[in-house]
């Protein structure tokens, strides 16, 4: 296990990709435009110290999986959970090659141990279907979000 770098950006970015085309509902044009975006915006949270990639490295120095944490701010709440920021697992990747052998499950532990080192008293992620059972097996629980999806107004764009 590493800490990812500025230099691992090209492997984060094609992690990330590789998640969004798995998860499915994207067209390459959306995948292509979101590339670039996705490295500006990590670039700019790992110089403000919000995001922080965790890299499980095989014998031979390859990668076999990577995830990341990201500090959101978060409102002000009383009690455990009153810190202004609150951790947040994304960009979860398996190689297909390394699928099945503890990967993903050895990534969230370590970024679960990073958050508690550092006194935070919840984590949050969004699971995708291939991830659930991961996070599930870990202890983690569906919360109460709700969302609505807004409609797309071409002319406020």
């Amino acid at each position: 296990m590493r800490r990812a770098t500025s230099a691992d950006l090209p492997l984060l970015v094609r992690h990330r990709r590789a998640m969004w085309e798995e998860i499915g509902g994207w067209t390459r044009v959306e995948l292509d435009r979101a590339d670039p975006a996705y490295r500006r915006w990590v670039v700019r949270e790992m110089r403000a110290r919000r995001f922080f990639g965790f890299l499980l490295v095989r014998p031979d120095r390859s990668v076999a999986g990577s995830g990341a944490v990201w500090l959101p701010p978060a409102q002000p709440r009383p009690g455990r959970l009153a810190r202004l920021e609150m951790p947040y697992i994304l960009s979860m990747y398996t190689e297909r090659d390394a699928r099945g052998r503890g990967v993903a499950t050895t990534l969230v532990k370590e970024m679960v141990r990073w958050a508690e080192r550092r006194g935070y008293r919840r984590v949050f992620l969004h699971a995708s279907k291939a991830g659930r059972p991961v996070y599930v097996r870990l202890g983690f629980v569906d919360g109460n979000e709700m969302r609505l999806d807004l409609p797309i107004h071409r002319d406020r764009c």
